[in-house]
């Protein structure tokens, strides 16, 4: 079984053990946990309080509201409860992208997705996880035992990128899956057609999700800084085009690239669905407590 270790360093774990990672929308769980569940219980936070009638436990009746009132009412509370997360990580070929830094965006990916599983089992969160490409290649329920995590790495481990991007069939796929509403985690370059996944996403969010995108960027995606003749290559499908000359389409290349980005931003804003682009040169885990941290104070 893969090591914790063989994904994430030493450093990270040090550096996520401190953050948690609080459900903004209700979630459906087994135990108690840190996240507000949409099912009334006897937990630690007032609700409301309702008429009381023939049947409800007298233990429950507010006796202050009582004393104001002549009439018996009950105190209702908000049960807290444990987080269903699935974590989704792009493995299609445009992913084994690597500029001059030292690693590509599927191993930034990776290694974003191990933090973000130890963090959320770590406060006892159960974790799922799906590798795709143009469709689900593995799908692991989600648990929330420790030693789940070996399951989760060993297959991040063994994941290798290939095939073209299909997001929008692949949440259509999954969805059906997803029986109790949770927290869903997209870790990908969301390289596609943007209406189509922007419908699965409004998809998902309707069946009551959270939803969370982490768009993965090589610095040389954003900046395109090729000065020399150069000889570019689809990674999905190993298409090869004629040498070139960077400067003759760069500026059409960040036009599209300006569109790409606005359309993406705008739809998952207008789906109420956060979306954190990362660029492989920032550290994943500074880069996921920065957005921990923003989230909290939002």
């Amino acid at each position: 079984m893969a090591a914790l270790t063989d994904v994430i360093t030493p450093s990270d774990l040090k550096q996520v053990s401190g953050l948690q990672f609080f459900a903004r929308s209700v979630v459906e769980g087994f135990c108690s946990g840190l996240h507000t569940s949409p099912h009334k219980g006897f937990s630690v936070e007032f609700k409301q309080h309702r008429p009381y009638v023939p049947g409800d436990e007298i233990r429950r009746i507010d006796w202050k509201v009582f004393g104001r009132s002549d009439r018996y009412y009950i105190r209702e509370y908000e049960e807290e409860t444990n987080l269903r997360c699935h974590i989704l990580l792009d493995a299609s070929g445009s992913m084994a992208y690597q500029g001059d830094g030292d690693q590509d965006k599927f191993t930034y990916a990776k290694r974003l997705a191990a933090c973000l599983a130890y963090l959320m089992m770590m406060q006892q969160d159960s974790v799922g996880l799906v590798t795709f490409d143009t469709e689900p290649r593995s799908f692991i329920p989600h648990r929330s035992r420790t030693s789940h995590l070996s399951v989760l790495m060993k297959t991040m481990e063994e994941t290798e990128t290939g095939g073209e991007t299909e997001l929008a069939g692949t949440f259509r796929t999954l969805v059906p899956r997803l029986h109790r509403r949770g927290l869903v985690v997209i870790i990908s370059d969301c390289f596609g057609d943007v209406a189509g996944m922007l419908k699965s996403l409004a998809h998902l969010r309707h069946r009551g999700n959270e939803v969370l995108v982490f768009q993965i960027w090589d610095r040389d995606e954003l900046e395109f800084p090729f000065k020399k003749w150069t000889r570019f290559v689809n990674l999905e499908d190993d298409d090869h085009m004629r040498l070139v000359d960077p400067a003759t389409i760069r500026k059409s290349y960040l036009a599209n690239l300006e569109r790409f980005r606005d359309d993406l931003q705008r739809g998952c804003r207008g789906h109420r669905v956060d979306l954190v682009p990362l660029v492989t040169d920032q550290p994943h885990a500074e880069a996921l407590s920065r957005y921990l941290a923003s989230r909290m104070r939002r």
